[in-house]
């Protein structure tokens, strides 16, 4: 892969009502967010809601988005299987349907140690043939990939980036002095994207953007600018559609987000439901006054 910064949003799977796959609302939305200048796409991931596809569904989300963006920008798979076997397993084929990278999770449901997690991740990066980020998310997945952890593992090539979704901003400075610039940090936490960039993160993977992806592709390039004044300004409009990119219902609320903005349906698979009642109001009110107060973009 040719670029590893920037901004590689993670899209969502779109669905027709009822949860039937809807290539067709999956591939439009993709050639809006490409239109928007991000540098890659992140298929399959936890806004895309990968563990509730088959595999045979999974294959063709990413031959969807390989079809799409033809060439434009690196397609990414993430990789969130219930055991190490399955995860290579999948990696072989996701390989075989022509992606360009992976975004590797710890295995799912089972909490694994540190030497559990190592060799989880060292067999999955034997069994790709292309550049892996890490994905850390001890807030959702409960395993920390510290970087103590981020210093044995640099020994395998395959490993280029870190998506750091903590949510501490500590722990990317605790990286770059554990390993230097051997990683690209990618950002993982929308509403901590400007503080993570001011201590050094070179990529953000983007929930909330896809919603208003212009805008979001606006403050990345003021951010990487540094023409932080304005970005601070857009930032404070932001903040409030960023929050709904934290919690346990960040897929319902983004997916409702882009909805409203036109680009999609709010449709969820279960054991998701889509927001109802108060909960939905206050996420609209949120999506409302963020929409109808787009900051003008110059």
């Amino acid at each position: 892969m040719a670029n590893w910064n920037g901004v590689f949003p993670a899209m969502t799977t779109q669905f027709k009502k009822g949860g039937a796959l809807d290539l067709e609302a999956t591939a439009k939305h993709i050639e809006v967010v490409l239109d928007s200048g991000v540098q890659g796409l992140v298929m399959l991931g936890s806004l895309g809601e990968n563990n509730t596809l088959s595999r045979e569904e999974k294959i063709s989300v990413l031959k969807c988005a390989l079809e799409v963006s033809n060439g434009r920008v690196p397609v990414v798979s993430g990789v969130s299987e219930l055991s190490t076997d399955f995860a290579c397993d999948f990696v072989r084929a996701a390989q075989g349907a022509g992606v360009d990278g992976f975004m590797v999770l710890p295995a799912m449901v089972y909490h694994s140690d540190e030497r559990e997690t190592l060799a989880h991740f060292t067999a999955v990066a034997n069994a790709s043939e292309h550049p892996i980020i890490i994905y850390n998310n001890p807030i959702a997945y409960k395993v920390d990939i510290t970087p103590v952890m981020l210093e044995e593992m640099a020994k395998e090539e395959k490993f280029v980036a870190i998506k750091e979704s903590s949510g501490d901003t500590r722990r990317i400075t605790d990286v770059f002095n554990q390993v230097g610039d051997r990683y690209t940090v990618f950002a993982g936490v929308d509403d901590l994207i400007m503080e993570c960039v001011m201590l050094g993160a070179t990529g953000w993977i983007a929930g909330i953007g896809l919603a208003v992806p212009e805008e979001n592709q606006f403050i990345w390039n003021l951010m990487m600018s540094g023409k932080w004044e304005e970005a601070r300004e857009v930032y404070r409009w932001y903040t409030p559609l960023m929050h709904l990119d934290v919690g346990s219902k960040f897929v319902q609320c983004i997916k409702l987000a882009i909805q409203e903005a036109g680009l999609g349906t709010e449709w969820v698979r279960a054991p998701r439901l889509e927001l109802v009642g108060e909960e939905r109001d206050q996420v609209m009110k949120i999506i409302e006054a963020g929409l109808n107060n787009r900051p003008q973009l110059a």
